[in-house]
């Protein structure tokens, strides 16, 4: 429960940054591997900033043809 509460918070978070819905932003997490990313690697992001994770996502999403950040 706690890991989908977290990465609910980052999509969230995610859309504000970029002022996009949260559906936008989930989309967008989804097709270039975002949400992979925090599952796999939850137990380590999660200790982390918000402002640390969010950066994470941004390179793995840039890493995956995203063009955001």
């Amino acid at each position: 429960m706690n890991k989908i509460r977290y990465i609910n918070m980052c999509i969230v978070e995610f859309a504000k940054k970029f002022k996009m819905s949260t559906k936008i932003a989930f989309n967008y997490l989804k097709r270039y591997k975002g949400l992979d990313f925090l599952d796999k690697c939850y137990e380590a992001e999660h200790q982390m900033s918000l402002s640390d994770s969010l950066n994470d996502l941004i390179v793995v999403c840039k890493r995956n043809g995203g063009t955001l950040g």
